[in-house]
């Protein structure tokens, strides 16, 4: 079995290549018949099967199948499932809302809620986002996005780049519990309610912060979670100034 190789920078295995597929690297030129694919079209093909079946019904031999080849002659369009994944992730972000000239919170907020829009179009492509991995043109295309909107902020590109990650993180982690219900929050509530009305004793913390929730302001964790993160800028910023 051989042994496998993992990245310096991200720790993720096989990244050789990523960076080629990513960022449409030319590469020499190759003998023999025009190609039959492209690699767009072989990245649709797999995103199709994730949308249809979710991240797992896709690999190599279900995209080859899907196109009408061999998992062999697909290899000469990506090298593997690494860079397969990598490509299907820069392509379901899609490109970026532009960015817009309002206050550095609005405009944070607005990214934030970007994000989870779009990691909600298709909620396996959060799986594949906090994997390590390098991010291609697309993703950098949403940090460019999200870095303009701190504007002249007497904050550190680290610091900056730390709020972006936690908003993503925030909204990617919602987009995980999506797939349940459209309001998990509620759902959850009504699924324990009847044990917890059984062993009251046993929780009584969680009992009463379930009943002292108004039903109406459940499933509303992203504007509370991106509110406190932006809170927290403001309050930084404050002090510096």
């Amino acid at each position: 079995m051989r042994a496998e190789k993992r990245d310096a920078v991200t720790g993720a295995p096989g990244t050789d290549g990523v960076l080629d597929l990513l960022w449409r690297r030319e590469a020499p030129p190759r003998r023999g018949p025009k190609p039959r694919f492209t690699i767009d079209g072989v990245v649709a093909a797999a995103t199709e099967i994730a949308d249809a079946g979710g991240l797992d019904a896709v690999s190599m031999q279900s995209v080859a199948e899907r196109l009408g080849t061999t998992k062999m002659a697909l290899y000469r369009y990506v090298p593997g499932r690494v860079e397969l994944d990598a490509l299907m992730l820069d392509a379901a972000l899609g490109d970026p809302p532009p960015a817009a000239g309002r206050d550095w919170r609005a405009a944070l907020t607005g990214w934030a809620g970007s994000v989870h829009a779009r990691a909600l179009d298709r909620p396996w492509s959060v799986e594949l986002a906090q994997r390590p991995h390098l991010p291609g043109p697309v993703e950098l295309a949403w940090f460019e996005v999200g870095l303009a909107a701190f504007g002249d902020l007497p904050l550190t590109g680290a610091e900056k780049l730390d709020t972006l990650a936690l908003l993503a993180g925030h909204a990617m982690s919602l987009v995980r519990q999506q797939p349940r219900g459209a309001t998990p929050e509620a759902d959850l509530a009504a699924g324990l309610a009847p044990v917890l009305a059984e062993r009251a004793d046993g929780y009584p913390l969680t009992v009463a912060a379930f009943a002292a929730t108004d039903p109406a302001g459940r499933d509303d964790a992203l504007r509370f979670g991106v509110e406190r993160v932006v809170a927290g800028v403001a309050a930084l910023v404050d002090e510096r100034r």
